[in-house]
Parts: C-alpha cells; sequence; structure tokens
C-alpha cells in the first residue's frame, strides 16, 4: 500500500514541492522575524533599557531577545491566525494548489499589519525612489517599498520611546554628579552611586510592567 502510494506522480512532486516550501521559509524566517514584525521595536526598546540602567550585561542579551520574540508572538498571534485562515489551512487541505497564490493570501494580513504601524513619509520615501505610483489600497503597496518604509517607522517609534526612558535615569546621574561635586568627590565615577538608586527607582515603579505595557499599547493605536 505505502509502495502504491509512493508511486503516485503527484503525491511524490507535491509532497517535494512542500518540502522545498517549508526549508525556503525557514531560510529567511530571520528575515521575516526582523523586519516584517513587531520584533525590531521590542528588542531595541528592551536594549535601551538596559542602556539607560546601566547595568551592562544585565539582563543578558539571551533573556532580552528571548523575551522580544515572545511578545512578538502575543502581539503577532491575531495576524498569524489570519494567515493560517486565508492561506495555510487551504493549502494544506488542497483548496489551493498555487505557491504563488499562498504567498499572496499570506501577505495580505501582513500588509495589513506593517502599512498600520508604517508612515506615510517612510512609504514614499521608498517608492518616490523605485519610481512607483502612489497606491489607492493597502494591497496594491509592492512588499519591496512596504517592509524597509515599515522597518524605517519602527525604528522611529522605538528610538522615541527610548528617549523617554533615558529621561528620569538622565536626571539621577545629573542630581548624583552634582553632588559628588560639591562634595569634592570628583575621582568617584557618578555611575558607580546612581546605579543602585536608579535601579531602585525601576523596582519601585514596576519598570519592567510600564515598559512592556508601553510596548502593547503601542501597537493598539
Amino acid at each position: 500500500m505505502a509502495e502504491d502510494l509512493i508511486n503516485i506522480p503527484g503525491v511524490e512532486s507535491s509532497s517535494t514541492v512542500t518540502i522545498i516550501l517549508l526549508i525556503t521559509v525557514l531560510s529567511i524566517a530571520p528575515a521575516i522575524l526582523l523586519l516584517m514584525t513587531c520584533f525590531t521595536r521590542v528588542v531595541v526598546v528592551l536594549g535601551f533599557v538596559r542602556t539607560a540602567l546601566a547595568t551592562n550585561a544585565m539582563p543578558p542579551t539571551q533573556v532580552l531577545v528571548g523575551l522580544a520574540m515572545f511578545i512578538t508572538f502575543f502581539v503577532m498571534a491575531p495576524t498569524l491566525g489570519e494567515i493560517n485562515e486565508q492561506a495555510l489551512q487551504p493549502y494544506l487541505r488542497g483548496e489551493i494548489t498555487s505557491q504563488t497564490e499562498v504567498l499572496e493570501k499570506a501577505a495580505e494580513p501582513m500588509k495589513e499589519f506593517m502599512a498600520s504601524h508604517t508612515r506615510e513619509k517612510d512609504l514614499l520615501l521608498f517608492l518616490d525612489y523605485a519610481g512607483a505610483e502612489k497606491p489607492e489600497d493597502v494591497q496594491d503597496i509592492p512588499l519591496t517599498a512596504l517592509i524597509p518604509a515599515f522597518a524605517l517607522s519602527e525604528l522611529k517609534t522605538a528610538f522615541q520611546m527610548g528617549f523617554m526612558i533615558f529621561i528620569p535615569f538622565l536626571i539621577i546621574d545629573m542630581v548624583v554628579a552634582s553632588i559628588l561635586m560639591s562634595m569634592g568627590m570628583m575621582m568617584l565615577p557618578p555611575v558607580m552611586i546612581s546605579l543602585p538608586f536608579k535601579i531602585l527607582l525601576f523596582i519601585l515603579v514596576d519598570g519592567w510592567y510600564l515598559v512592556v505595557r508601553s510596548l502593547l499599547l503601542s501597537f493598539n493605536t
């Protein structure tokens, strides 16, 4: 029975195409994760938090990246669910046989997500450079222009949030530095003295909760 199934031309070719498609998706998965999801904004903001605290490698980079990945999966869950319903499941059921159509169906929810968080100025930058006309609908936007525009917008938003995170810690550093200078302790590094106070402030205001909450709310606008 198994030999008869293997000898069926359609089964063998379909399995081969499926394996090739899966290998292709896995090979570009890092680029998809970095440039087509909210991962960039999340990991950059978490990096700013660690830099503002001046705790060097604490939390470790692996922890920040892991947290950023799970936050990304949580935020992207509705979009991934649409991709599963519109593209993946119909393809597995045999309702869609063309890989091109599968990719087009899968790209629709991703375009909706990216377009909702992309500044028009950034998108026009790439469209004008390519000499393309302004699209009338989100689905008409080429991915070659939407992906870099989305990444550029995410970086700007992440840096804006990082700036706001830096302000209270910068104030603590300035106050500590002023006190040390007034006491004549100019040889004592202000960072060494301000670090415990910054950590204490971060704990008292429940900093990780506020940062993650701000990240989640930023994707609802």
